[in-house]
């Protein structure tokens, strides 16, 4: 239980006192982001003062942006950074903030966080307990550098059966995460290319292009994909797309761009294409987009994959599929690596997928989003928010786009959002340089959203666009 001294408050009133001392705990991070402060009423019987002292100080921190709160829930630390840039270096240096991972918010439009509830416990334990009786050898043996055999032959036959893809188990490697994958490609392709990423899209990929020194460009967006035009100017020589499913905008890549990109990549040795298939199995409309490695003949397509999406964010299990001659380059030049996936997970997923238990899990999940999705959307068109809400790209993924009517600057209503306990993202930032016609555009992902958040989430960005 916080608490602080009352005996020397100078000239300041009570809750101005406690305000001041909360306040510098919070800019010290001495309280931490989303950390709960005290139930009023248990705060002031503590510090032996009234109720009304700490609900004006709370009001006062509140108003600041320094806490927010979350109905029926209390009153949260909030994520300043306000912090002067000589503390801020000493902070980063010496002392790492760690965090516990579990968000505080009433309703967190950016997370894709599994709820526990949804996760296969029974069946993975089950599994797990199966290949530690049977498969105890080979869990105490070094798996090759590309993964172990019996995972990767489940996921070429999960990508004949779901995606169309016909691969070799060879051409198939098993990273702890995609970000590991990237890595292995810059090395495999080669430190010397040039790289591209599109333009807004998932600003990690472009990070670890630029910690690998690698050059990379951002390549803009139009309403079919990345802009084949700005393509042929630059001159990359890899590109990183997501044609499936981008992210954020939510455009799904017609076939004839798709055609267009592979005429590109086929005009030097050197042109490849990362195709990020990341969340395909949750399209909520129709069948599946083909992937691009379906129609590539010249071997151009470098596909990639996660687990993430499909089981948990905590399982870092992804793969990519090589074409034939670049897998054959990997097992010579990259095959001193080791496999970054434990044996114990690789046995217990390949179980997983080859016993039909993968596909009965992603069916039941697209059943679950399909429902949390109609749910939430049904809730914006029926609600006071409804005239000053439009939505687009709502059927495929995980995510959709809302433009709202609304005055306010896309910064100042996602601080808005956040001090009253909604976290939400413009898709503005998800740009290099932002175009005017994207203010006022936002990204909600829903994965993670609890049900009962939905309404009153809605009720509070509604109150923020119109009493300001």
């Amino acid at each position: 239980m916080l608490t602080y001294s009352f005996t020397d408050i100078g000239s300041d009133c009570l809750y101005q006192h406690l305000y001041k001392c909360i306040k510098n705990d919070i800019i010290q991070q001495i309280l931490c982001p989303g950390e709960k402060l005290p139930s009023k009423r248990t705060f002031a019987k503590n510090l032996g003062i009234s109720i009304i002292t700490v609900e004006n100080a709370y009001a006062q921190l509140l108003a600041e942006g320094y806490i927010y709160s979350i109905p029926k829930k209390g009153f949260f630390v909030s994520d300043i950074k306000t912090v002067d840039s000589k503390k801020s270096s000493i902070l980063s240096s010496e002392n790492v903030q760690l965090s516990s991972g579990v968000s505080h918010y009433l309703a967190d439009f950016t997370s894709n966080q599994t709820n526990s509830d949804n996760f296969p416990f029974s069946i993975w334990a089950k599994l797990i307990r199966r290949i530690l009786n049977d498969y105890q050898q080979e869990l105490v043996t070094n798996p090759p550098c590309g993964g172990i055999l019996e995972l990767r032959k489940a996921i070429a036959k999960h990508l004949r059966e779901f995606r169309n893809i016909y691969v070799e188990p060879e051409q198939i490697i098993i990273g702890a995460g995609t970000e590991y994958l990237y890595g292995l490609l810059i090395q495999l392709l080669g430190f010397d290319k040039r790289y591209a990423v599109e333009d807004p899209g998932y600003n990690k990929i472009y990070r670890i292009y630029q910690k690998h020194n690698v050059a990379c460009d951002l390549i803009s967006m139009d309403s079919y994909g990345i802009n084949v035009d700005e393509l042929e100017q630059r001159k990359p020589d890899i590109i990183h797309i997501s044609p499936s499913h981008h992210f954020p905008t939510g455009i799904v890549m017609p076939i004839s761009r798709r055609y267009e990109l592979l005429a590109w990549a086929s005009k030097a040795d050197s042109r490849y294409i990362i195709e990020d298939d990341y969340d395909i199995e949750f399209r909520m409309t129709g069948k599946p987009v083909p992937a691009m490695q379906n129609i590539d003949v010249l071997e151009k397509v470098i596909y990639i994959n996660t687990f993430t999406k499909t089981l948990a964010s905590t399982v870092r299990i992804s793969y990519m599929v090589l074409p034939k001659h670049l897998a054959n380059k990997f097992y010579k030049e990259l095959s001193f690596y080791s496999c970054t996936v434990s044996n114990f997970e690789q046995y217990t997923l390949a179980k997983f997928i080859e016993e039909g238990y993968f596909e009965k899990h992603i069916n039941r999940m697209r059943t679950y989003y399909h429902s949390k999705r109609d749910l939430l959307l049904h809730a914006l068109r029926n609600s006071r928010l409804a005239p000053y809400v439009k939505i687009m790209e709502e059927d495929a993924g995980l995510h959709f786009i809302i433009n709202l009517k609304t005055d306010l600057s896309d910064q100042d209503f996602c601080l808005l959002a956040e001090q009253n306990g909604i976290r939400i993202r413009a898709l503005s930032s998800f740009y290099a340089q932002p175009p005017e016609d994207v203010e006022h555009f936002f990204v909600i992902n829903y994965s993670s959203l609890p049900e009962d958040s939905i309404k009153p989430a809605i009720d509070i960005i509604y109150n923020i666009i119109t009493q300001v």
